[in-house]
């Protein structure tokens, strides 16, 4: 019994020095990207809306420096890019979520030590490492978990210019208890692109770790 706690204690330490969030994506492209594109320079296309936004600006940031990281160029004004990058962004309204899960507890009342008569001597006080009948067996109970499920969703498209031709475009979309669109979108932007262009036509998961 107390190789089995201690067991217990070590993995339950290992469990809480991994934590941390992981922000699930679940990602769809499809693409037409040519082989080989001597020409990556190109200009966002926005709406006046997005063009009066604050928030837009922040997340056009991070789509200029993923597409900056994959050699990307974007064109000065006066000059004529090869390419127009878009992308458009959303939040749904919370919805309440009830999970019930089982949770493996001891069965003993005593937290603490306490006089107790066992064998053929007094023992006085001890604890649960001196004595192997100190913890009942396991005891599974049930717990209830409830919270609220953001939906969010990011959409980025890269068109050719000349002909307005979508070459490649990618649908984000994640799930999560974090309701601040603005403290997610890093790791959804970077989710779009994950190994760029990517399969197209085919759903995957991409599941990054938010640094603390």
């Amino acid at each position: 019994m107390k190789s089995w706690l201690g067991a217990c204690i070590v993995a339950v330490s290992a469990l809480l020095g991994g934590c941390g969030t992981v922000i699930k994506s679940n990602v769809t492209t499809f693409h037409e990207w040519p082989d080989a594109l001597a020409d990556r320079s190109y200009v966002f296309e926005r709406t006046r809306e997005q063009n009066d936004s604050l928030e837009y600006r922040s997340y056009e940031n991070l789509v200029r420096n993923e597409l900056s990281r994959l050699g990307f160029v974007e064109a000065p004004a006066a000059t004529k890019p090869t390419l127009k990058a878009s992308f458009a962004y959303q939040i749904s309204g919370a919805r309440d979520v009830r999970e019930v899960y089982p949770v493996v507890v001891n069965a003993s009342p005593f937290p603490y030590p306490y006089p107790f008569w066992h064998g053929p001597a007094w023992r006085g006080y001890y604890g649960p490492f001196y004595d192997p009948f100190w913890y009942g067996p396991p005891v599974v109970q049930h717990r209830v978990s409830q919270y609220q499920l953001f939906t969010r969703q990011l959409r980025v498209s890269l068109a050719r210019m000349a002909d307005n031709k979508k070459l490649f475009e990618t649908t984000v979309v994640s799930d999560g208890t974090n309701g601040s669109l603005a403290a997610v979108m890093p790791y959804m932007v970077r989710s779009a692109f994950a190994e760029f262009p990517g399969p197209s036509g085919v759903p995957r998961v991409v599941e990054l770790r938010m640094e603390q």
